[in-house]
Formats: structure tokens, C-alpha cells, sequence
């Protein structure tokens, strides 16, 4: 047989029609062109001036074309009318699969058959897991019950306890590659603890515990202001339980206040009732009402604001109640919307990103915080936790435009004006948000 050289040019002017088909594993090579092909095509690259050039001509040649062009190009609403549909074409299937011969889907149907039952599977795994995790919950309580008993007063370490406990530091000193550090670390705390004993010798348990602890953690203490501060000093213990259907719930235990009335806040997750793909996937939760003292309230703020009439000259105050940003609003988590209310894409995936959150902390409480709290609070969960560190980030800041501030304002004054012959009732408030 004649080993035929292959040509180095493409004849790009052959009338015969080609037919284009999709790829599919039977007319798509399995390798790659290698890389170091001595091959090289003879056709010039074409550039964008080429592809004008090449339009007007056919243009010229074929008015109809030239008419579809000068549609699609005069009319925005058609192309992005076409853009939409195409984009709903993505992620459908290509039709392969149905193209195959019987013999083939039928063995296609066999794999579905192995997979339903490998679901199967990976649902009692979980279930499996899970009655596991409410077993192990059970033994870790006790442990989790003298903790708290500890950081509130109510036991004191026995000189064995506090011997051992030593001794986990000393070995976890002795693994640092920086000698100097672990001492300067021992010493440090054993001259703290020596002047505490002898200035604070009447001080009870260990003030502010779970306070410090959330600090500690990057993601939660960025939701944590000045005034939430002053009641999660009142927090006590953090706890969490099982329940009957796949879920937890998480307890917040509080001392007496003056900021609200409540022992116990909850916040309760719920998944659903099947497991996918190994894991269950998370539903809904369901935060719980606070019963707030008289102005005392974290989670709302009132907004005073002057406004002046362009025609009197005369001036007014206007007062509305607005949400605050507040680790509070954790107890009240958002929610999907109810069938008859639609949401644009914007509005979808802004819900979705805060239910994501909302879930993500959950889940840090659930399988770090409360597990490792003695580590958030000393802050060496910061060492073995993945966080990102803060030098990751580049903060950016934007100056605004004065002037524009000032429009925003006189169109606000504008707004209001139409209410002028409105009196305000003294006191009178927007409505408050209503914790769920």
C-alpha cells in the first residue's frame, strides 16, 4: 500500500456541501492533536476586517440576507429575545443517549437500576450516621454539662483535672517548631494566672466565655456590633440536640439581663426527609420570638431625619423604624417566599446567598463551636481551622460624590413634601420587623 503524504492545503472552495453533525464518542477522537505537529496550515488567520469584508460581499450578493441582517441589528429586543432561548438550551440533553440502539439502552436501564440501589444505600449510610452522631451526642453531654458548670461558677477543677489539662498544653508546646514561642507562651500564662490568683481571687467562673469565643471566630465576629457585646456577655452556654425527624437545634443560654426577658433562645434546622447522594440536604429553619425589654431592642433601629419645605421654608422630623444590623437577627433567618410572590433573578440569588449563610453558621455551631469552644476561646481553633487570612484580602474604598448625596436628598425632600398636609403622630413608627 502507497503512503500517501497528507496535503498541506484545504481546498476551502469545494461546492460540495458538508453536513455538520455534534461531536459524540463515535466520530470524536479519543487523543488530542499532539501539540508538536510538524503540521501547519497554509490559510491565513482571519482577522475581524476579513469577516466584514466577507459579510458586505455576501450582502451585495443576497438582499434577503442583507434585510435579516438589518433586523437583528435594528432590533435589541429581537437579539436579546434569541439570546434567552438559546440560553435555555443550555444543560439539555444533546440526544446521544436516544439515538442509541435498543441493545444499548437496555443496558443503559441495567446501570440505572445499580445506581437507584447505590442511593439506596447511601440513604441508610446516613441514616446510619446520624443515629450515630445522637449516640456519641449523648456521651459528649456530660463533658459538655461540666464545662458549662465550670464557666459560670458552678464547679472547680480538680488539681488532677488541672494536671492533666497542663500537661495536653505542655505537649502541644513541645510539637511547635519555635522553641522560644512555646516558652515565652508558658511563662506568659503562668505569671497571668499568678497575679490573677492574687488580685482576683473572687472571681467567678470565667467571665465571658462564649463572648470571647464567638470573637474568635472570623466569620461570626464580623456579625457581632459594640451593643451586642453587652447582652452576649449574659450568654452562658450554647448547647444543641437532635430531634425526631433529621434536623438539630441549637440552645443559647442566657444569665439574667436587662435586655431581654428570654433564659433560652433557640434556632432550629431542619433537613429534609430523605438523604441524596449520601448527605442530607438542609430544608428550612426556624428562628424564635424575643421578648425584648422597653427600648432595648437590637434588631431595630429608628432613623431621625430633618426635612424642609421648599415653599414654607419650614422644618420637620421624620422618624421611621428600620432593621439593624445585629448578631441578634440570627433568630430570625430568612425564609422562602410563598407561591403567589415572584422574585426576579436578583432578588432569587440574594436569597439564596443568605439562606446559604444562614445554614453555613448553623453548621459552625453544630460541628465547631460547641464541640471546640475552649479552643475558640483561647483562639487556637484559629491554628488548625481552614479560615482565610485576613491579609488575603485588599480592602478597596470608594469615595462617593458629595453632589450626588445632595440629589439623593432634595429628590427625598421632593418625595415627601406630598405629605405635608399629613400630620405625624408623635411616636407613630413604621412596623417593626416581627421575629419568626
Amino acid at each position: 500500500m502507497d503512503n500517501k503524504q497528507p496535503t498541506s492545503r484545504l481546498d476551502i472552495n469545494s461546492g460540495r456541501k458538508q453536513e455538520f453533525t455534534a461531536p459524540t464518542p463515535q466520530n470524536t477522537p479519543i487523543n488530542p492533536a499532539p501539540i508538536t505537529s510538524n503540521y501547519r496550515p497554509s490559510i491565513s488567520s482571519i482577522s475581524e476586517d476579513t469577516i466584514t469584508a466577507s459579510t458586505e460581499k455576501d450582502n451585495n450578493n443576497n438582499p434577503e440576507a442583507s434585510n435579516l441582517t438589518g433586523a437583528f441589528t435594528s432590533n435589541p429586543a429581537l437579539i436579546s429575545m434569541l439570546q434567552g432561548k438559546l440560553g435555555s438550551l443550555v444543560g439539555r440533553r444533546s440526544g446521544y443517549v436516544h439515538s442509541l440502539p435498543p441493545s444499548v439502552k437496555r443496558r443503559i436501564h441495567g446501570l440505572q437500576h445499580f445506581q437507584a440501589k447505590h442511593a439506596e444505600l447511601e440513604g441508610k449510610f446516613q441514616e446510619e450516621v446520624l443515629a450515630l452522631e445522637k449516640k456519641y451526642l449523648e456521651l459528649y453531654t456530660p463533658l459538655y454539662n461540666k464545662r458549662a458548670e465550670v464557666i459560670v461558677g458552678g464547679y472547680e477543677p480538680t488539681d488532677e483535672e488541672v494536671r492533666l489539662g497542663e500537661k495536653v498544653d505542655q505537649d502541644e508546646e513541645e510539637e511547635e517548631e519555635e522553641e522560644g514561642k512555646g516558652k515565652e507562651k508558658e511563662n506568659l500564662t503562668t505569671t497571668t494566672t499568678t497575679k490573677e490568683d492574687e488580685v482576683n481571687n473572687d472571681m467567678v467562673g470565667i467571665p465571658e466565655f462564649w463572648l470571647t469565643a464567638l470573637k474568635n471566630h472570623p466569620q461570626i465576629s464580623e456579625t457581632i456590633t459594640e451593643l451586642d457585646e453587652l447582652v452576649l456577655k449574659h450568654l452562658v452556654n450554647i448547647r444543641m440536640s437532635y430531634m425526631d425527624k433529621p434536623g438539630f437545634k441549637l440552645h443559647f443560654d442566657f444569665a439574667e439581663n436587662e435586655h431581654f426577658t428570654d433564659k433560652t433562645l433557640t434556632k432550629t434546622y431542619y433537613y429534609q426527609e430523605h438523604a441524596y447522594g449520601g448527605d442530607y440536604v438542609y430544608d428550612h429553619a426556624e428562628g424564635c420570638d424575643i421578648h425584648w425589654n422597653e427600648g432595648k431592642d437590637l434588631t431595630v433601629k429608628v432613623e431621625t431625619k430633618k426635612q424642609r419645605h421648599k415653599g414654607t421654608n419650614k422644618t420637620r422630623v421624620v422618624k421611621r423604624t428600620v432593621p439593624a444590623e445585629t448578631f441578634f437577627a440570627f433568630f430570625h433567618p430568612p425564609s422562602f417566599p410563598d407561591d403567589n410572590t415572584e422574585l426576579d433573578e436578583e432578588e432569587a440569588e440574594g436569597l439564596d446567598a443568605k439562606l446559604e449563610v444562614d445554614y453555613e453558621t448553623g453548621e459552625e455551631f453544630k460541628d465547631k463551636i460547641i464541640p471546640h469552644a475552649i479552643d475558640y476561646f483561647t483562639g487556637k481553633a484559629l491554628e488548625y481551622e481552614d479560615f482565610p487570612a485576613e491579609d488575603e484580602f485588599e480592602d478597596e474604598f470608594y469615595e462617593e460624590d458629595e453632589d450626588d448625596e445632595d440629589d439623593d436628598d432634595e429628590e427625598s425632600d421632593d418625595d415627601d413634601d406630598d405629605d405635608d398636609g399629613k400630620q405625624t403622630t408623635k411616636g407613630e413608627n413604621a412596623p417593626e420587623c416581627k421575629q419568626s
